[in-house]
């Protein structure tokens, strides 16, 4: 049986992911237009097209309207297992990590904060809003909301700064995190904060995490930029 041809515009996908691998490409740097692609790879507009759609929607390339394409950061990524704090996944990847308080109160809880924290309407709450950062671009929108008896004591800097390790300070061990991620369309006032067009791929995860006591002690909705952050599991 005669093999099938390869068709060209996988050809130009994998040409142009092996020189971005190979760095001729570097991150940040703009490529040809599709018209030059199209003479380099001697095929048309529409095929050069293909391929670049291609690279962009696996995250390599990144496609600015009215700008051009470029080369894309490396995605921050996450293994779904375990528990670990943003600062510590940005951290771990070589990055930066930074956070932007937008709001931070002392409040009541609604009723799904008193089922995923095991509390009640009588116990109160501190709520907060970030933005979270890696390199100072914005990677993820969140909501965390943490029982204020656990955290009474401690100061406000302590919570916004990096949850995880002040409570391990405070003598807490880090336990399970229970996560569901969905696919979802920005918003457009979350789109101001992330940074991205309004109606983009983000991902959304809901994360309930606790101690070894089984204490829940945040609830966290997060919203991730679809292009710069992924998940992958581990078994």
């Amino acid at each position: 049986m005669a093999r099938k041809s390869v068709p060209n515009y996988v050809k130009i996908h994998d040409a142009l992911k092996d020189e971005v691998e190979k760095g001729i490409w570097k991150i940040g740097q703009r490529l040809p237009s599709e018209r030059d692609l199209a003479d380099r790879f001697t095929v048309s507009r529409m095929t050069a097209r293909q391929a670049v759609t291609a690279l962009v929607d696996e995250g390599i390339l990144d496609r600015r309207v009215g700008s051009g394409t470029y080369v894309a950061s490396r995605r921050v990524r996450e293994k779904m297992r375990g528990t670990t704090s943003f600062t510590e996944i940005i951290s771990s990847q070589g990055k930066v990590p930074s956070t932007e308080v937008l709001s931070y109160i002392r409040t009541a809880p609604n009723e799904v904060e008193c089922e995923k924290l095991n509390i009640t309407k009588k116990d109160s709450i501190i709520r907060m809003e970030r933005i979270r950062y890696a390199d100072n671009v914005p990677i993820c929108y969140e909501v965390a909301s943490i029982p204020f008896k656990l955290v009474k004591s401690f100061d406000k800097k302590e919570i916004t700064s990096n949850f995880f390790k002040t409570l391990e300070s405070h003598g807490h061990v880090i336990g399970r995190s229970e996560q569901i991620v969905s696919a979802k369309r920005v918003s457009t006032e979350v789109s101001e904060y992330l940074k991205t067009r309004v109606g983009a791929a983000i991902l959304g995860l809901t994360q309930v995490s606790y101690l070894t006591d089984g204490t829940a002690f945040e609830y966290v909705l997060s919203q991730y930029v679809g292009d710069r952050f992924e998940f992958y599991l581990e078994r």
